[in-house]
């Protein structure tokens, strides 16, 4: 973990684990803890939403959740089940949460991890017929961030252009009303995955695509990736291949509508 107050400098805690005693549900010899996301509810309270392999059947990833009355936690895990567990439609990563002022919502968003069932190929999901991994929106609980309310929608899907995926998504509103929803398609292990966004009017849809923001090449990255929204609206952080090795960098994005604008700066 590590923070900042100007998103320039940063400062590391080290490295401490947020999520130390994992639930039973979770394979305890690999249990794959990754794409934390972590949302304020209120004053002390904290609720992270995580991945993780499935004990059962660790082929496939769930999702869980946990709370904690500080940021940086530790974090205790809600209940003795996964959040979102969809097994036969592949199982479900990469949660973020968001909270939508305009009318005192909560949502999650996720991807099903059809890929986990494909049938081989780029990021095993290449070979015909090609599995839909679609990005769902869950409507939770304002006051506890985790209570499903309803059934989850799906906003995108995953179509030829966007190769085997589309993955890590994250929710924003720009000034004007607009929804975005950000997202990486393509496959992570080439130049071809990106930082890509979709856009509406209405939270539940219709996403209307426009293809990638960040891609190979901007700024002299490779492969960019993974990115999330701050609470203030216009910074975000990703991941991209950078000189020998992985690392995160910061980006102030700008703009209206579907006219979006990125400066990206080393983190």
């Amino acid at each position: 973990m590590a923070h900042t107050f100007d998103f320039n400098t940063w400062t590391s805690f080290g490295e401490r684990d947020a999520l130390p005693n994992l639930p039973s549900w979770v394979h305890p010899d690999n249990p794959k803890v990754w794409a934390p996301d972590v949302v304020q509810l209120g004053p002390g309270r904290f609720i992270m939403y995580y991945t993780a392999a499935l004990k059962s059947n660790p082929r496939f990833h769930c999702l869980g959740v946990a709370s904690a009355p500080t940021v940086t936690g530790p974090y205790t895990t809600i209940g003795p089940d996964p959040w979102a567990c969809p097994t036969a439609q592949g199982g479900a990563i990469d949660p973020a949460g968001y909270y939508d002022p305009k009318d005192n919502t909560r949502w999650v968003v996720y991807k099903i991890d059809g890929n986990a069932i494909g049938r081989g190929g780029s990021c095993n999901n290449m070979v015909k017929p090609i599995v839909s991994t679609p990005i769902m929106l869950q409507k939770v609980s304002v006051d506890n961030g985790f209570t499903k309310i309803g059934f989850p929608t799906p906003l995108i899907v995953n179509e030829p252009a966007d190769g085997p995926y589309v993955e890590a998504p994250a929710l924003t509103k720009m000034a004007d009303g607009t929804y975005v929803l950000f997202y990486s398609p393509n496959c992570f292990v080439t130049p071809l995955y990106d930082v890509s966004y979709a856009t509406s009017k209405n939270i539940r849809g219709p996403y209307k695509k426009f293809g990638g923001l960040i891609k190979t090449g901007t700024h002299g990255l490779r492969a960019p990736g993974g990115l999330d929204m701050a609470i203030n609206g216009d910074h975000a952080v990703f991941h991209a291949d950078w000189k020998d090795g992985r690392a995160m960098f910061v980006a102030l994005i700008r703009g209206k509508g579907s006219r979006l604008q990125v400066y990206v700066k080393d983190s």
